[in-house]
Order: C-alpha cells, then structure tokens, then sequence
C-alpha cells in the first residue's frame, strides 16, 4: 500500500487557530475510494512547547523544525505577531526552512507569504495575500508578481493563498491536483464547504453580495445555468434570467462572481467535465455535448486551457490503469 502524503504545518506565535484547524480537517479527512486515509497531518514549530495564538489560548506543538524535512508539503499559515514585520527572515525561522527538502511542495495562507518572499521563494512568481497586506507586501518584495485578486495562485511546488479562509480554497485545490475532484468534492461535502469557490478577493472588498433570490442578483442566472450546462448560452439569455439588461448583468455578475459570465461558464463546464471523466466511461466526445462544449475538440481547448492536460491524459490519472475508456 502506497504510504500517506505527509504534510507539516509549520506554526509560530501568533497563529491564527482557523488557518491551522483548516489544514488538519480538510487534509484529515480526505479518504481513497477504499477508505484508506491519503494524507498525515502533522505540526511542528520551530521549538517544541507551547505557541500562542490570536485567541486567548496556547497550543502545545510536540515537533520542532526537525520534521520539516520529513514533509511532503509545507503549509505555513500566518502569523499576527511576527509576519509584515521584516523583510529578513529572523534566523531561527530561516534555519527551519532550511530543513526542507528540495523538491518539497511549499504552501502558505494569509500573510505567511510573507514568509515565503522573505526566503525569496517568490521572486519572479505570481503570489497573494490577504488584501488589506498587499501594498505592504508589494512595497517589501518588489520582484514578486503580487495578484491580491484571486484566492490563491499555484506554481508548482510553491502556492500561496489569500485571507484565513481562503486557506480552504487552497487545500481543496491541492487535494484536487493530487487525487481529482471527486476525492476534493467528498472532502467539501463532509466539511459543509463549496468545492470550488467562485471569483477572488475582489468580491469582498466593497460591493456586498445579494442573497440568493435578491431580485437584483445574478444568482437566478447561475442556478439555471448549473441545471442547464448541456444547452447552448448567450448572455442574453443568462442576462433574462436575472431580468437585467445584458450591460446591467453584466456588470453585476462580476461584481458578484469575480469574473465575467463567460469565465465563469467556461468554469463551471471544465469542472462537470471532470467529474464525467473521473466517474463514467463516457467517450470524450459525448462528455463535450453533457457539459455544454458541443464537441471534443472545444472542450479539449478549454479543458487543457484552464488545467494545463488533456481531458484523455486527465481521465488516465485519476480513473487509473484499469478503466479504458473511449475518447
């Protein structure tokens, strides 16, 4: 049996509670189709004892920076106290780092990219942070490609997230890449979280979303269109839905969303698609027509577009060499 992705959460003073509960839950409870657990979560700090949070308790850390090396994946969640202070990492926490294997998938949440930066892991990379540390952190680290829209960016072995809960985004999204969306999809729903959040950090900066129903929200729209992925859209009929004017829908959709009605299509058809892929045998071509891409080739496009593999080269990984589906 394959042994169990190891992942090492490093906390330091000031940790922020949520950010390390997250980790633990979501990778915790991630299962293969057998049941078997496929990732160990474990904390380390960078002396063992006791580490204070935000709140107004301590958490007891057995490790220290010892198991850091041991890690497959390094989750370093933020820090109050410590993080936007210096553009230099403080030495105890560089010689931590230090430990980590080359080749060793490095993740941060919040402003613990500040981290990351200051190791200078970042430079030349598209990162993010919470919004309210981004000029901050532009001002600090200039030779880092700082988008502060989205909820978090992937490059590989280094990943970043915005805010605390955009920690979510970011476990969802890694547990997806290692073993699809139907092992992420079940972790959502054992954790009462969407799968794939809409949008980025756009959307909470000003602009309140309407509740669902609101009489001038898009929602209307997007539910029909999620039971209607296999029909052909324009945005005046999404637009009709919500009844706006094509501009008014427009507008509003991303003020709600993050993104334009046409991304967030292009969004939504890619994720039916692979869950088509994952759990039928459905040929390439008829997974097209079900979620909306009329033919193989468009959803090939958008599909490698938007995940950087072939709908065919993506079935193969995560349905394994035992299915053989056409297509």
């Amino acid at each position: 049996m394959a042994s169990r992705h190891r992942v090492a959460v490093l906390v330091r003073h000031g940790v922020l509670p949520l950010e390390l509960g997250l980790v633990h839950q979501l990778f915790g409870v991630a299962r293969s189709t057998g049941g078997a657990p496929l990732y160990s979560v474990e904390t380390c700090a960078l002396e063992p004892g006791p580490v204070r949070t935000d709140a107004d308790f301590v958490v007891h850390v057995e490790s220290g920076p010892d198991l850091l090396a041991l890690a497959d994946t390094v989750v370093i969640p933020a820090s109050h106290e410590l993080d936007e202070t210096d553009r230099v990492l403080p030495p105890a926490l560089a010689d931590a780092l230090r430990r980590v294997r080359p080749g060793t998938r490095l993740a941060s949440i919040c402003t613990g990219a500040f981290v990351l930066a200051a190791a200078g892991l970042l430079d030349g990379l598209r990162a993010t942070t919470h919004w309210k540390s981004a000029e901050r952190f532009r001002r600090s680290f200039p030779a880092v490609d700082l988008d502060p829209d989205v909820l978090y960016t992937d490059n590989g072995d280094v990943l970043t997230s915005a805010g605390e809960a955009a920690g979510i985004d970011l476990c969802l999204h890694l547990i997806r890449r290692d073993h699809g969306a139907a092992v992420a999809g079940e972790v959502a729903r054992s954790t009462v979280v969407p799968p794939h959040r809409e949008g980025g950090q756009a959307q909470y900066l000003q602009v309140p979303v309407p509740p669902s129903g609101a009489h001038d929200s898009t929602a209307p729209a997007r539910e029909w269109a999620l039971r209607n992925l296999d029909r052909p859209m324009r945005l005046a009929d999404l637009a009709a839905r919500a009844a706006m004017s094509t501009r008014s829908f427009t507008r509003r959709f991303r003020q709600e969303v993050g993104l334009s009605p046409r991304q967030w299509l292009i969004r939504q058809r890619v994720e039916r698609a692979r869950q088509l892929l994952e759990r039928t045998d459905l040929p390439v071509d008829r997974v097209a027509e079900a979620v909306g891409f009329t033919t193989a080739v468009s959803l090939r496009q958008h599909f490698t577009g938007t995940l950087g593999v072939s709908p065919s080269a993506y079935r193969r990984t995560f349905r394994g060499s035992g299915h053989s589906p056409a297509g």
